[in-house]
């Protein structure tokens, strides 16, 4: 599991999250490989309503009948966000602790996508022939049809998550998949850059702090024309420190100056806050700038994150 992080402490981890993902083809989950569909969508065998996220590759349902299971997502594995990640199970991160928190910062993050995908949504469940209808912990091994999709592909082809090594049937499309996000550094794969988890800033001009708030991910580009999708648009703040941050008075803004600034809001630990550019209900861990047309450049902007002083304390672009 990876992210990239902005990290707020004596020093800043930076790195850029993981990416949204749009919908592929009807019948696909992606664009198409070697002339054929990326991945196949398999036949839902039943049909449930998500109730809970565990973190971005375990989820809760429940079936029409009112009880309730647990899945674990077939062929993928996102960053640990309950516990400590291991830099060595990703291919190419630095085994060291920038590249640890660099993929809790990513779990983060795919966590949050896949809540803000699933959660409350009635989505197919479908089977794999090469694999135990349970896996670890006694957990129903599944995949995830939403939209006409495959979920489950969807988390790899946008760098949410890594493969999970096992005998499932689509193996090599989900691999195929990874290797691209992981050349592209989409997602979590951007925690691979080294300028991407060791730049190094000082923040609130000089003072130590146990909190670190990070950029865990910029989705630019809204499906379809941005100006007519602008909560497609959005920038995802997470606080990967131990204390709780309170973000009242910050400002997000773009090169252009066009800035949002955070009222009466504390991010706990772990605790992720997204920022949409279109209008809706602020809650604790979503907030609407409420503009009338679309903020970030497509082709590259920058994120500018200022505390309550005004000092600067993230900078990322892209």
């Amino acid at each position: 599991m990876r992210r990239l992080v902005f990290g707020l402490v004596v020093v800043l981890v930076v790195a850029a999250g993981c990416s949204g993902f749009t919908a592929g083809p009807s019948g696909s989950a992606g664009t198409a490989v070697d002339g054929q569909p990326a991945v196949d969508v398999p036949e839902s065998a039943v049909t449930v309503t998500v109730t809970a996220v565990v973190d971005g590759d375990t989820i809760q349902i429940a079936y029409e009948n009112g009880t309730g299971d647990t899945i674990r997502l077939i062929g993928v594995d996102t960053p640990e966000v309950h516990t400590e990640n291991d830099p060595a199970e990703f291919e190419g991160v630095p085994e060291t602790d920038a590249g640890a928190s660099c993929l809790r910062g990513a779990g983060t993050n795919a966590s949050s996508l896949v809540k803000q995908r699933l959660l409350g949504e009635t989505v197919g469940l479908a089977f794999d022939p090469n694999l135990n209808r349970r896996g670890y912990y006694d957990r129903l091994l599944a995949y995830v049809v939403h939209d006409e999709a495959l979920f489950n592909y969807r988390l790899v082809e946008a760098g949410n998550a890594r493969v999970y090594d096992s005998e499932f049937t689509r193996a090599d499309r989900f691999y195929a998949a990874e290797d691209a996000a992981r050349s592209d550094r989409r997602g979590l794969w951007r925690c691979t850059d080294s300028d991407a988890v060791t730049r190094t800033a000082i923040a609130d001009g000089g003072s130590e702090s146990a909190s670190v708030v990070e950029i865990a991910n910029i989705h630019a580009d809204a499906t379809g024309n941005d100006n007519e999708n602008l909560n497609g648009e959005y920038v995802t703040l997470v606080n990967t420190g131990d204390e709780p941050v309170d973000l009242s008075g910050w400002a997000v803004s773009d090169s252009a100056g066009h800035k949002y600034t955070f009222a009466n809001l504390t991010l706990d630990p772990n605790a992720s806050v997204t920022l949409y550019t279109g209008s809706g209900t602020d809650t604790d861990t979503e907030r609407y700038w409420g503009r009338d047309g679309a903020v970030w450049n497509n082709d590259g902007d920058t994120v500018i994150i200022r505390n309550a002083s005004g000092a600067t304390v993230l900078r990322q672009s892209y």
